[in-house]
């Protein structure tokens, strides 16, 4: 058994499809950067810095994956050009084994001992969060999950009514208070309706205002003092929701929210439409939290488990 069959050959196409900007400019940059080099110099190493660093990689961990590729260099004295790709993907690879980011197949819910799995989702408004979660609901739901969704993003109706929207098309419970109602009041029902119809997972929208740090950091810590009187673990995971065609903005997206509250893992969405898929990259090795989710496509199938296996293989096939 090869080491990506346990993917569905649809999942792998979707991957493929939604990576395909990426790499298009990726590649076709390294082929112009080692245009007429028989060798790995440092002309060529320069340029291939350059590369990552406007593939929004990120300075950080660019400069990572040169000194990596030069420490290669010099202890193997001859690298031709036609392995760079190889070495790039190796050293790729290994920044995201050491990040510890998935290498699961499909959606897994971890044990709680008979209690509701929360999960609280953060992010700016406009980034896809509340589709990620109607999405994230589907897919629990289609493998026999009890799902419920709360509406805690009471500042903008369109929220509440996308959600609903959402709970509705994956036939999930739905708890709402409405527009201008407490976030936290909305978390508190809502986690205490999971624990009455013994649900599974439930999955609070909070909203995506990113106005001072210090409001920020209050309001997601009252939602999670407000949850804990009802399950002393919840959240049992805070997922910030990041879009990927945002490139920079979406790493100072992740500074902003991971100084405001205990971020458990990360979602990138829009990977599809952007050339900037080497921000999952960058925001993996900067922060050190898994990316748990990503967004190739419109479809409801399209939210995928991140493996870092597969989405390697996928950014660097032929």
């Amino acid at each position: 058994m090869g080491l990506f069959s346990f993917f569905s050959k649809e999942k792998k196409e979707s991957l493929d499809k939604g990576l395909e900007k990426t790499k298009e400019s990726f590649f076709s940059k390294i082929t112009k950067a080692v245009l007429g080099k028989s060798e790995v110099d440092a002309e060529v190493l320069d340029n291939l810095e350059e590369i990552l660093i406007t593939s929004d990689v990120g300075v950080t961990t660019t400069l990572k994956i040169i000194e990596r590729i030069e420490n290669r260099v010099a202890k193997n004295k001859y690298v031709g050009t036609g392995e760079l790709n190889k070495i790039l993907k190796e050293e790729i690879s290994n920044l995201l084994e050491e990040n510890n980011s998935s290498n699961v197949s499909d959606i897994e819910i971890p044990d709680t001992g008979g209690t509701p799995y929360v999960i609280m989702v953060v992010g700016v408004n406009g980034v896809g969060k509340t589709t990620t979660i109607g999405k994230l609901a589907h897919q629990l739901k289609s493998k026999g999950k009890k799902v419920v969704l709360g509406a805690a993003d009471t500042f903008r109706a369109a929220a509440v009514d996308q959600l609903e929207i959402w709970s509705k098309r994956a036939d999930v419970a739905f708890v709402s208070q409405g527009m201008n109602a407490d976030p936290a009041a909305v978390a508190y029902d809502s986690v205490a309706h999971a624990v009455a119809i013994n649900a599974d997972v439930v999955i609070i929208d909070t909203a995506g205002r990113l106005h001072n740090k210090v409001n920020l950091m209050n309001e997601l810590s009252k939602i999670k003092r407000v949850m804990q009187k009802v399950l002393p673990n919840a959240p049992h995971e805070v997922l910030l929701v990041l879009d990927a065609s945002t490139g920079q903005n979406a790493i100072e997206q992740c500074r902003q929210f991971t100084a405001a509250t205990d971020v458990t893992a990360l979602a990138l969405t829009k990977l599809d439409g952007t050339a900037k898929g080497g921000v999952v990259i960058g925001i993996s090795d900067e922060f050190k939290i898994p990316v748990k989710y990503i967004g190739v496509g419109e479809k409801i199938n399209d939210l995928q488990v991140f493996n870092k296996y597969e989405f390697v293989d996928s950014l660097f096939k032929e």
